[in-house]
Formats: structure tokens, C-alpha cells, sequence
């Protein structure tokens, strides 16, 4: 994916989390495996849709773990926890939505990639982390990033 040198920067934020602070136990495979709240806050306005990534970089698999793939999410910047609204796409579990943090050891670092976009997406529901990529190239307005922490604490035997 290109990245146009005029894209804007966005400020995300959650009330569950800080910055490279820890996720909560509840929005993984050990909670209730929902999503955490987020915030966008600097929206250019002449955005159209936003867009969210969340990724594993740490993963033990070629290219780490795609928990969240999700477009055409609305302007105001909010999106709730356990949120199903606009169109969600395939995580690497091979399951369309949101798919909590499950390390199977140490401390992964979670992406929250957000970006504003100049269109809205007409996309299939078996959309991947790639095939957004690909589909939002050329359309990034801006974007902006929160990174939380995750380690498991139930230890499997």
C-alpha cells in the first residue's frame, strides 16, 4: 500500500486503554471478546468513511495476526465496544468481525490502525486485511494509530 506524503495524521484513543498500555482481560479469547472502545478525534472534513485495522505484529505465523477488519465506519468518530456496524471483513481465523487478543505466550503489541478515507468501500464480507489495503490505496486522507499490550493470564498446561 502507497502512502501519499499529504496524508493527515488522526488522534486515536480509547477509554479502555493508553497508548502502549494494557488491554483489558475483556475484549479478548479470555474475556468477552469484544472489541474496545475507540475514538477518532482530527477527521479531515471532506472524509467520506473510516477504516480499522487491528494487528498482531508479534504473532507466531508469517506476517502476525489480523484480529479486525472493518470500512465504511461513519464520521463521528465514535466507535463503541462490541461494535458491529458498517462492513466488517475476515480475521486471520478465517472468522468475519472482531477476534479478541489470545497470545499463545509473552507480550504482543495490538495495532489499531484507523484511517480516513476520501470514499466509501464497495467490498465483500470476505475482505482481508490485504485486500483492504489494496482497495483503500490512493484514498487515504489520513490516519492515526494506538498501540495496547496483551499478555494471557490463564496459562494453558
Amino acid at each position: 500500500m502507497t502512502t501519499n506524503a499529504a496524508v493527515k495524521k488522526i488522534v486515536i484513543t480509547s477509554t479502555s486503554f493508553a497508548h502502549n498500555g494494557i488491554i483489558p482481560v475483556k475484549y479478548s479469547c479470555e474475556g468477552s471478546d469484544v472489541n474496545p472502545p475507540i475514538h477518532v478525534s482530527y477527521i479531515p472534513p471532506e472524509a467520506k468513511s473510516l477504516a480499522i485495522i487491528m494487528h498482531d505484529p508479534d504473532a507466531p505465523r508469517n506476517g502476525g495476526f489480523t484480529h479486525w477488519v472493518v470500512w465504511n465506519i461513519g464520521m463521528d468518530g465514535n466507535i463503541p465496544e462490541d461494535f458491529h456496524e458498517a462492513q466488517q471483513g475476515m480475521n486471520s481465523a478465517g472468522t468475519k468481525g472482531y477476534k479478541g487478543m489470545c497470545p499463545p505466550d509473552g507480550v504482543h503489541h495490538y495495532s489499531f490502525r484507523v484511517y480516513a478515507l476520501d470514499t466509501r468501500l464497495n467490498l465483500d464480507a470476505d475482505t482481508t486485511k490485504e485486500l483492504l489495503e489494496k482497495a483503500m490505496d490512493g484514498h487515504i486522507l489520513a490516519q492515526g494509530e494506538i498501540i495496547g499490550l496483551y499478555r494471557k493470564t490463564k496459562r494453558e498446561k
